[in-house]
């Protein structure tokens, strides 16, 4: 039985990756008639992962398998999907009250808890430096992938374009400067600007430390015992991950449908290239050279990156991201700087999509564009990209933005709208692994990285 249960995955993946592979040919390529007997295949690789995630009863496992279930239901049942998205908002909702109270309990604690304010500017310096080196290369592979593959050259503009109304203002450096510090905290908490937040939790936790030990306890407890209650609040709402992201899953596939994501399958097919390029091209390299320990590395993030994949929320995975940094062997005050700071720093993904987008803006619409003009779009993205973590479609926003600044048409853009809920949840899991693996190295900077470390805050919710 165990020899079965071994096998159970890799037969189900294979199954599918097989039903996949003929179904395009049928689909696409005109290669191999469609029939009933694609539909056996893939019930058998349905029936088999579904069994293996029942014996395991894993939330990471069940969070694939209901990805799976909730695109058959979009496919096959798009009144029912239709519904799916309540629930995937329900869990949003739940997850954006644990965020605030979560980084000013740990970053609070671990900053006062400490004292140590020269640790936090020489912390702070050293991740700005790598997060401002490690976008740059993501901004040079995307424009690298985009002018090898061309995904935009050939294209006819459809007839009829959904052109919906996206704002073109963009913001100068000074004002995302200014954005940065909070002006009223029960504002910036409800709007969810989570580098507001950390800033003002700095400055609580130093000036904390500045007051006398035995007049600061009993805020210390205060804020300790906080940040452990919404760990425990955190596992609650993951029980319900699974059916967030169901429901998710179903929505997105019942509303996209695949006539309008075909024509597009090579620009989604160039990102998701250029992003498996800057994970083993240079996240991997980077966790190789800091001898991050690669196999607990990947176990703590494959909760947190699946559930950013799913929901194409980066937010949604904070929480989780955070437990499992700390278990791992990050000390909580470098989680609790790092990590949200990266959210409007760090987006790897994003500024990767950002350049490859842009230039495939110009390559539909017939324009070339030199290198010179390349590498300035690319210097502005890296300026205009900060700051866009909790924004919804801040993205989109700014590609608007820049391909309005360089005189190009706007029509690309609705076209990529079409399918940039399949690139979000790509690039947003991208994002999630930057982040986690830039906690790890400015602990392993700060010298204080412990992978032994007994934390046991992650718990239960792993396994039901």
């Amino acid at each position: 039985m165990n020899k079965i249960n071994k096998y159970l995955l890799p037969f189900a993946a294979v199954l599918l990756a097989v039903y996949v592979a003929l179904w395009l040919m049928s689909s696409v390529a005109g290669w191999f008639p469609g029939g009933s007997y694609l539909d056996v295949i893939r019930w058998a690789g349905e029936i088999c992962l579904i069994a293996y995630a029942l014996k395991r009863n894993n939330l990471t496992i069940w969070i694939f398998t209901s990805m799976l279930i909730g695109a058959e239901v979009g496919l096959y049942f798009p009144e029912v999907a239709a519904n799916g998205k309540i629930l995937g908002k329900i869990f949003l909702r739940c997850i954006k009250t644990i965020i605030a109270p979560l980084l000013f309990g740990t970053l609070v604690v671990g900053i006062a808890g400490h004292s140590d304010l020269k640790q936090v500017g020489r912390m702070g310096l050293k991740a700005l430096l790598y997060f401002e080196v490690v976008t740059t290369i993501a901004l040079i592979i995307g424009l690298a992938v985009v002018n090898i593959t061309k995904p935009g050259e050939g294209f006819i503009k459809p007839e009829q374009i959904h052109e919906e109304v996206i704002p073109v203002s963009a913001k100068t450096w000074q004002d995302h400067i200014i954005e940065i510090f909070p002006e009223n905290i029960a504002k910036s908490v409800s709007e969810g600007f989570i580098l507001q937040v950390v800033i003002f939790s700095i400055l609580f936790g130093i000036g904390l430390a500045m007051v006398k030990k035995e007049k600061r306890q009993v805020m210390l407890s205060f804020c300790d015992s906080l940040s452990e209650v919404m760990f425990k609040f955190t596992n609650i709402v993951m029980l319900f991950a699974p059916f967030a992201v169901g429901g998710a899953i179903a929505y997105t596939v019942s509303t996209m449908g695949m006539n309008i994501f075909l024509p597009l399958a090579k620009l989604v097919g160039s990102l998701y290239l250029g992003l498996v390029i800057f994970v083993l091209g240079v996240l991997l390299p980077i966790a190789l050279v800091v001898k991050v320990p690669i196999k607990k590395f990947l176990n703590a993030i494959s909760e947190p990156v699946s559930i950013a994949f799913a929901t194409a929320s980066s937010e949604s995975a904070l929480p989780r991201a955070i437990e499992e940094m700390e278990r791992i062997g990050v000390p909580p005050k470098i989680v609790g700087f790092v990590l949200p700071t990266g959210y409007s720093f760090n987006l790897d993904g994003t500024t990767l999509y950002l350049s490859l987008a842009s230039i495939f803006v110009a390559q539909v619409a017939g324009v070339q564009l030199t290198i010179s003009q390349q590498i300035m779009i690319c210097l502005t993205l890296m300026l205009t990209s900060k700051g866009v973590a909790g924004v919804a479609r801040a993205s989109m926003v700014i590609l608007a933005a820049t391909v309005s600044q360089f005189d190009l048409p706007m029509w690309p853009v609705y076209l990529i709208m079409a399918v940039d809920v399949v690139m979000d949840m790509g690039r947003t899991a991208v994002n999630i692994i930057g982040n986690c693996l830039a906690t790890v190295v400015i602990a392993k900077w700060e010298g204080e990285f412990n992978p032994r470390a007994n934390n046991e805050k992650i718990l239960e919710v792993n396994e039901f």
